[in-house]
């Protein structure tokens, strides 16, 4: 199967329309391929904390709506990256928007780890309650953004659930680069799946992004790595690769559940 991170530009020259105009675009031209995947908060721009009441959207909102057609025209799967949702009772998240080659939304995943400490995403964001698998022809895809790659836990429940390739949008500061090639590699040796991670590039919000965008294998093998810049990166995967990677490292077949945790107290001795 050939997959494509579409690593945008996202700076704070270009409004939310545009951007969409330009998303949508490069989607329609990628017909052919089996699956695409874009940024995090490519559209109102993930760290223009003061623009997202404004640009928030429902889930069926504008940058719904041209996904959904470019999704259609090219005949592609495609995460959409995330929006900036506004639900019916006025609260805010980060959505991951996932659709079919139809143009029907298959589903969409409220990010559960917000960003930010006591600012900014945790601070002016709802945080999502549930993991979100889907199954697709080429194997089930698991949900994640961002800053949830710092949390295993969300992975071997993703792994859990089925999913043989975990699809993650971030818009990871640049500062922290190593952080996300770490993180990427780790996941996919983890949890023996395929990992795509889909960066923003570009600055916007004051924050410069890091790209490098990457396909991992479930060897933990760099199949494709994007540059700093804006980039369309493709990589042809094989599906089967994680079943024999599984076969061959049954790691996941030894796992021991239920260890029992000792009570501490900081620093102190079991028990005491």
């Amino acid at each position: 199967m050939r997959a494509t991170l579409l690593q945008l530009r996202v700076d704070d020259s270009e409004d939310a329309r545009a951007r969409r105009r330009r998303a949508a675009d490069l989607v329609r031209a990628r017909a052919g391929d089996d699956l695409v995947v874009l940024p995090e908060g490519w559209a109102a721009g993930a760290w223009n904390h003061a623009t997202w009441a404004r640009d928030a959207e429902p889930l069926d909102g504008p940058t719904a709506r041209a996904m959904s057609g470019a999704a259609r025209a090219a005949s592609v799967w495609l995460h959409a990256g995330t929006i900036v949702e506004r639900a019916p009772d006025g609260t805010l998240y980060n959505t991951a928007l996932l659709f079919g080659p139809d143009g029907v939304r298959r589903g969409h995943y409220r990010k559960i780890h917000r960003y930010g400490f006591d600012t900014g995403e945790a601070a002016l964001m709802g945080a999502g309650e549930r993991i979100v698998t889907v199954p697709a022809p080429f194997g089930t895809v698991g949900l994640a953004t961002c800053y949830d790659l710092r949390f295993p836990e969300l992975f071997r429940a993703l792994l859990d659930a089925g999913a043989r390739f975990l699809l993650v949008p971030a818009a990871w500061p640049a500062g922290r680069l190593e952080h996300l090639r770490l993180f990427v590699r780790t996941r996919a040796v983890e949890e023996q799946c395929f990992v795509l991670a889909c960066v923003a590039a570009g600055e916007h919000g004051g924050v410069r992004q890091a790209g490098h965008s990457m396909v991992v294998g479930p060897w933990g093998e760099v199949l494709a790595e994007a540059g700093e810049g804006e980039e369309v990166l493709t990589a042809d995967v094989d599906p089967s690769e994680v079943d024999r990677v599984r076969a061959e490292l049954p790691v996941l077949r030894d796992r021991v559940l239920g260890i029992p945790v000792p009570v501490r107290r900081a620093f102190g001795r079991p028990g005491g």
